[in-house]
């Protein structure tokens, strides 16, 4: 007869009870089943455990097998909650990497709303731009990826998160934030531009003449909003990185360009097989998503 681990777990719960009525009890079997568990246990080890049938003190060997069962036993308890808690997505390692604007607007209200779903779960989070997290989504050092997918989606699993609207940032000063609505390319003929990598995406033919004309070029999302600040030009940026960058006090004003979109996506490796922790985050990513594109449009009907 093999050693079980639920023979430990009795002998060490009468051990510690000092007499089979107790242990039972906490067990959650008959003191006769306990008592038979016991002595299938001394029989197959060929000594007794006990002293007497009081079951109140130890023998040597009694000593020995619940200093060795306890150690074990706690072992074995900690394994099973770990195990439990990972399937049950409440423990884990999750890595993700998102644009800033994502991680400057959806990544915190996730966490503020469910924080307490990831107490134990160990988030790694980066910001980087989307050629930097495709690249890391195919070395597989990220688990979730929040990007522009491009022409570069090979091997990858994406789902659509939400699309990020393109439009005119400026100071509260400049004549294009006396005018609401959406603004023309026409509007910006004379404009000076503070282009970006961002709207340098935008392949419609008028934009693409208008970053050709640029004088100035940045990257820097703070170094592009302050020269916006102090009216030294104008730039073009999607809305949920300004919003993410708390810029108050500049206008956004949309393009009338009705292709001048930032599509966003949530990636993964087609080939990767998902942690339940890492499902949990992608399901509460895309309920926050969905609710900041649906806010996003009835601002912008």
């Amino acid at each position: 007869m093999a050693l079980k681990i639920e023979m430990l777990r009795g002998f060490a719960t009468v051990a510690r009870s000092g007499n089979l009525s107790d242990a039972a009890q906490v067990l959650g079997r008959t003191p006769s089943a306990v008592s038979m568990m016991l002595k299938q246990l001394e029989t197959h080890l060929g000594e007794p455990l006990f002293e007497t049938d009081r079951k109140s003190k130890l023998t040597a060997l009694g000593a020995f097998v619940l200093e060795q069962a306890e150690r074990e036993l706690q072992q074995f308890d900690n394994m099973v909650r770990a195990i439990e808690g990972f399937a049950k997505a409440t423990h884990g390692h999750v890595r993700i990497a998102t644009v800033p604007s994502v991680a400057g607007t959806i990544i915190p209200q996730v966490f503020s709303r469910h924080i307490n779903d990831y107490v134990n779960v160990d988030i790694e989070l980066r910001d980087m731009d989307s050629h930097s997290i495709l690249h890391e989504l195919s070395r597989d050092r990220i688990d979730i990826g929040i990007a522009t997918l491009g022409q570069q989606g090979a091997g990858l699993s994406s789902q659509h998160l939400l699309s990020d609207t393109f439009g005119v940032i400026c100071a509260p000063s400049h004549e294009l934030a006396d005018s609401a609505g959406p603004v023309t390319w026409e509007a910006l003929t004379n404009e000076r531009l503070i282009a970006n990598s961002l709207s340098a995406g935008i392949s419609a033919a008028a934009s693409v003449a208008l970053h050709d004309r640029a004088m100035l070029s940045a990257h820097n999302l703070t170094s592009i909003l302050g020269m916006v600040q102090a009216n030294i030009g104008i730039t073009i940026l999607p809305e949920m990185a300004v919003r993410a960058s708390n810029s108050a006090g500049l206008v956004f004003r949309p393009l009338t360009e009705p292709h001048a979109k930032r599509e966003i996506h949530m990636l993964r490796r087609a080939d990767s097989n998902q942690s339940p922790a890492a499902r949990l985050l992608e399901r509460h990513i895309l309920q926050i998503a969905k609710e900041i594109s649906r806010d996003t449009v009835m601002r912008h009907p």
